[in-house]
């Protein structure tokens, strides 16, 4: 059955090996095994059950949570020749009832449904009665109340299991998860710890950078006048930054779109079908934007604001890259983001939740601080026990030397320790500083009152954090957090330990277009307007770029390339083929 599943990946979908960790998952769901399967965003886990799915004899179910992750994946299957659906509350009762009268004459080998869909007695006894072989649920972490996005009605999913009377093989797929998420999904839909695969959380095409303090309007100005023909996301955190940046853009007379709950329906579904067609090179959002679109030539990922949490952070900033592409992802830091999120983390409908957010806010705001390197960080916050260094991120290009700064730790922990390490880092940087502010008078009889003035109580407030980031302090998380010395903190007062600190500095690095490229992207523009899909549907900049390095110029050489298989030689070989004769013999 191995040797069909290479089969169908270079007949259906163009590529003639499997990505790490795509082949190993494959086969444990082909042997009838439940599978958890943890891959990064772009690492290939649609792959890992679109290949079963055709393998297997019956029709795939897809729980998928958002309608545009389903219209995506369904209009990519369909350019490859795959017969696949949907069913969700973009289609009328009568479109449904067609699509379910396909699905029941064989005619739909994977079909995608909501997992509110699993809540409808008689959309289950509609699927009890179909031979249901596979049931892959996307996004799974949705389902564990420990991850980032926990919906209650992923957990209703274990129980449509019992549908059937031989129950379908499952297999759940998610890119952000940590141990617990892992372990808690396992739990619910009673996957074997044997049976769970992590290929690993590095994104070797992508850099990594934090920028401090930077004005983020100029620097997104230039950014952009500097990879003006490029794809790319801009996320910021409120509604009011997402309008302000946009209407600041098309100023600048920058092709741009943008997308937030405050936009109906109509509208954002506009903006996002031209950010897919490209025609708009730009996307700025809020996190209602992305989940799902399957984009693939998004060659940055800027967040003008600090996100919420670890995951949500490389959920989108993965976005960049899904072609295997180098790209970056860039965030603009400033201490008023974690004050921001703090706002909207207290606005949660889920009040028991918010301990859990404020714990993984402060994580994101070490992220910002720390000086390690930023993909290494990243694995370790996912459980990976990794210690070796990407040297491509901001923090690794960094070549500024360090500089001592053991004394000024020691005065900042001597400090905390003297204030009964029971306030946060703004009252005891202003301590610190010596600040006249009234709400400090009763710490002047310290004797580290002011023993930092030569620093201002920003600056103090971003050493503090500096200090949290490298678990020198650590923090008691709340809706008013306090600051205490970890025992790494007191290797350091006791001189056993040094402590040395940079200020980074990291430019963006200036893309390089290619005619070639440039001339093959504009006849993909032409095939998707004429079909109506998103360009990436016909083929992906990392299938353009393979045309480009390999310049095929008959039907052989044009198989050759990554992403090209049988159907799509048959629809777009003699276009494309034509083309690079053209460029090749002008």
């Amino acid at each position: 059955m191995l040797r069909q599943a290479q089969k169908i990946l270079k007949d259906y979908f163009g590529y003639d090996s499997f990505r790490k960790g795509q082949h190993e998952v494959i086969q444990n769901v082909l042997n009838g095994q439940d599978t958890l399967c943890v891959m990064p965003t772009g690492g290939g886990k649609s792959l890992c059950y679109q290949v079963p799915a055709l393998a297997l004899d019956g029709t795939t179910i897809v729980i998928s949570p958002l309608i545009s992750l389903m219209k995506d994946q369904v209009d990519l299957l369909r350019a490859n020749g795959i017969q696949a659906a949907f069913i969700n509350s973009s289609l009328t009762p009568s479109e449904i009832d067609e699509t379910m009268m396909n699905v029941r004459n064989g005619e739909v080998k994977l079909l995608y449904i909501a997992p509110e869909r699993l809540e409808m007695d008689s959309f289950c006894m509609a699927l009890s009665q179909l031979n249901v072989p596979l049931i892959a649920i996307d996004e799974a972490h949705c389902i564990s109340q420990w991850g980032h996005d926990f919906r209650p009605s992923y957990r209703a999913i274990s129980k449509v299991l019992k549908l059937w009377n031989t129950k379908p093989t499952i297999i759940a797929l998610t890119a952000t998860a940590t141990p617990t998420v892992s372990e808690d999904i396992c739990q619910v839909l009673h996957i074997e710890s044997e049976d769970t695969f992590i290929t690993g959380f590095a994104r070797d095409n992508l850099t990594f950078k934090v920028l401090v303090g930077e004005n983020r309007e100029k620097f997104i100005k230039n950014y952009l006048e500097n990879n003006k023909n490029e794809s790319g996301i801009i996320y910021a955190a409120t509604r009011k930054a997402v309008d302000s940046l946009y209407e600041l853009l098309l100023k600048f007379g920058i092709s741009v779109a943008k997308y937030h709950a405050g936009m109906s329906e109509a509208e954002r579904n506009d903006e996002q079908n031209r950010f897919l067609a490209d025609q708009a090179q730009l996307m700025i959002a809020t996190n209602a934007f992305g989940m799902g679109i399957n984009k693939t030539n998004v060659r940055y990922v800027i967040h003008y604001q600090m996100p919420r949490n670890m995951e949500s952070y490389y959920q989108e900033a993965g976005r960049a890259g899904r072609d295997g592409l180098p790209s970056e992802c860039i965030l603009l830091y400033s201490p008023s983001d974690e004050q921001t999120q703090r706002f909207l983390i207290d606005q949660s409908r889920d009040p028991s939740r918010i301990p859990l957010e404020l714990e993984k806010l402060q994580r994101m705001v070490d992220y910002c601080h720390t000086e390690m390197c930023l993909q290494l960080y990243i694995l370790q916050y996912f459980g990976e026990e990794v210690e070796v260094t990407c040297e491509r991120c901001g923090n690794c290009c960094d070549e500024r030397p360090s500089v001592e700064v053991t004394e000024d730790a020691q005065r900042v922990l001597s400090c905390v320790v003297r204030m009964g390490q029971k306030f946060g880092k703004t009252i005891t940087s202003q301590v610190l500083a010596g600040s006249k502010n009234k709400k400090v008078e009763g710490f002047r009889h310290l004797s580290t009152f002011g023993i930092l003035k030569k620093m201002s109580a920003k600056e103090i407030a971003n050493f503090i954090e500096f200090l949290i980031a490298e678990r020198i302090l650590l923090v008691h998380p709340g809706q008013f957090p306090t600051i205490y010395v970890s025992e790494d903190g007191k290797d350091v007062l006791l001189g056993k330990r040094k402590v040395s600190r940079r200020v980074q500095t990291v430019k963006a690095v200036v893309k390089q277009d290619d005619p070639l490229f440039e001339k093959l992207r504009g006849l993909r523009r032409e095939i998707a307007e004429r079909e109506g899909v998103p360009p990436f549907v016909v083929f992906s900049d990392k299938t353009l770029r393979d045309m480009c390095e390999k310049q095929p110029i008959d039907e052989v050489g044009f198989l050759e390339v990554s992403g090209v298989g049988q159907n799509k030689l048959e629809k777009y070989g003699e276009l494309f083929i034509s083309s690079i004769r053209e460029f090749v013999n002008p």
